[in-house]
């Protein structure tokens, strides 16, 4: 072990003790600085002379000890950092302070069983720490030293505050530095240990880790339970083709529950030892037993049935509400039906009132009326009928004409391209126009923007007008007065838009000369670039793909 937490404060640095004078710290500091860093001896010194950052640095040191003790202790540090663990008879502080050191030296190769014993002494040994004995530890030492004596518990208290913290990430840094399995093993058999299994309440510290060991493995825990769900839904589908189609499908889940719970134990053992369920787990359970219930009263697989109860039973007994649950499924069915049904409810419900908002329907002329109409069936236009699926592009817009400056009206356009081609639909009323354009925007235009951003995604470029769209940036046109135009490709992040004389318009935040723009009217699925750019923009997202993201 080169160095320790210890072995850089303060007082180590330029060799005096708590109880030394400001005269022998400003000469300890002098002589230092010849063959140490001067700017870190005098600050050193400042810390050390400095009565509010002086109680610092002896937090953070070995306060109550004597300096023949503390040097033997630094020694032993680094010769034997583990022995510090043996040490008797030291001030609570001062152990704390020895005990972060000596994680300081864990190496990779730490067995599991005697890093979780450590880590529980640890913890046990911060639980005892008040801030009332610490303060007369201080002040013994200051009154010797000829310091003013710290007055109040305040300042001990925010102080033990840190220390608590460094403690903390002495911990963390040991058990990052231990191979996965380890990592687990030792963090899971120090929860263990110091909850009784989950029925004592942890020492803080336990509980802080844990906590910050859930925050870290959060995205790992989401993953595998993703997984878990896409196994489910897959043996769900399997079912038809009988229980020898849904046996694999149940190895693999009982595989991938396996490493779930290997991450999630210690937050299970730290949640139930505090009252509560760790919800995650409980969810991923309730969703293995949701299967397990359907395949013996739905499909009659018992032996199945029985082999995910089993595994509930071994991987989740940390989950009370998920162990009572287990043996009630007659009532869970019951439930479950239920949910079921509100779903389908549900589910048809949503799919009424889309099936209402996308219907629209209007007469189009004055003495020979032709019928404009959408619905869940398609859109009819004089006389043709498009399905909603096989439209592939839209555009619209409004053109206002005048004679002499007065207005003689408004002619308004919609155009429907499929793969066989395309059709316009010409309007006067400004009420049919809107109504269908309402109409046609969720039966068709939502579905285009996420095939939009799903083909962007792909790495595939579309064009607008003079504009290129990619999924991270857009292609422009650098505009010369002399000289030929040049494309000039952008991240979207350094572009900005605006709607200029009927046309959506993408231009640089920096050269007023690169732009380019698309027709609303004239070309296609213009105003769809328009929402997702938009509303991408207001996301804050780099992509446009991620404009449906969660």
């Amino acid at each position: 072990m080169p160095t320790s937490a210890l072995h850089r404060n303060p007082f180590a640095l330029l060799g005096v003790s708590s109880r030394d004078d400001r005269r022998k710290i400003v000469e300890q500091a002098e002589h230092k600085s010849l063959e140490l860093n001067h700017d870190d001896c005098q600050k050193a010194r400042s810390d050390l002379t400095n009565p509010r950052n002086r109680l610092g640095a002896e937090m953070a040191w070995l306060p109550g000890v004597s300096p023949r003790k503390a040097s033997q202790l630094l020694d032993n540090l680094l010769r034997d950092p583990q022995s510090v663990r043996r040490e008797s008879g030291i001030p609570p502080l001062a152990r704390c302070n020895l005990l972060a050191a000596a994680f300081e030296a864990v190496g990779a190769d730490a067995p599991a069983d005697d890093l979780a014993a450590f880590i529980q002494e640890t913890a046990h040994a911060v639980d005892e720490l008040d801030a009332d004995e610490i303060r007369r530890d201080i002040n013994e030492d200051r009154a010797v030293s000829g310091f003013p004596e710290v007055k109040g518990a305040e300042l001990i208290e925010a102080e033990l505050a840190d220390r608590k913290r460094a403690y903390k990430n002495a911990i963390k840094g040991a058990l990052n530095r231990l191979p996965p399995v380890t990592l687990l093993g030792a963090l899971t058999e120090a929860v263990h240990g110091a909850t009784g299994g989950g029925e004592d309440h942890a020492p803080e510290l336990i509980d802080e880790l844990v906590d910050s060991y859930a925050v870290e493995v959060q995205s790992v825990l989401e993953k595998e339970a993703e997984t878990i769900q896409k196994l489910l839904r897959a043996a769900r589908d399997s079912v038809s083709a009988g229980e020898a189609a849904v046996a694999p499908f149940i190895e693999k889940i009982e595989r991938v529950a396996r490493n779930y719970d290997r991450f999630a134990q210690p937050i299970q053992l730290s949640a139930k030892a505090r009252g509560i369920d760790h919800d995650a787990s409980r969810d991923v359970a309730f969703s293995i037993r949701s299967l397990a219930i359907d395949l013996f009263n739905e499909h009659g697989m018992l032996v199945l049935s029985q082999r995910l109860t089993g595994l509930l039973q071994e991987l989740f007994a940390e989950l009370p509400e998920v162990s009572e649950r287990v043996t009630e499924d007659a009532r869970t069915l019951a439930n479950i039906q239920v949910r079921q049904r509100q779903a389908e409810a549900q589910a048809k419900v949503r799919e009424q009132e889309w099936a209402r908002d996308i219907t629209y329907s209007a007469d189009v002329g004055l003495v020979f009326k032709d019928s404009l109409s959408i619905s869940p069936a398609g859109i009819e236009w004089k006389g043709q009928r498009y399905p909603l699926e096989s439209i592939t592009a839209v555009r619209w817009g409004a053109v206002r004409h005048s004679v002499n400056g007065i207005p003689t009206g408004t002619e308004y356009q919609i155009s429907l391209a499929n793969r066989s081609g395309s059709t316009v639909i010409n309007l006067k009323k400004e009420a049919t126009y809107t109504g269908f354009i309402n109409a046609l925007w969720r039966a068709v235009c939502v579905r285009l923007m996420i095939e939009m951003c799903e083909a962007l995604k792909e790495g595939r470029s579309l064009t607008f007008g003079d504009v290129t769209v990619e999924d991270g940036s857009v292609t422009l046109v650098r505009h010369k007065l002399l000289g030929a135009n040049e494309r000039v490709r952008m991240s979207w992040n350094d572009v900005q838009v605006w709607t200029s004389n009927g046309e959506f318009v993408v231009g640089s935040k920096s050269d007023k000369k690169v732009y380019g723009s698309a027709s609303y009217m004239n070309h296609w699925n213009t105003h769809l670039l328009d929402h997702v750019v938009r509303g991408g923009f207001k996301k804050g997202v780099s992509k446009l793909s991620d404009y449906f993201s969660d």
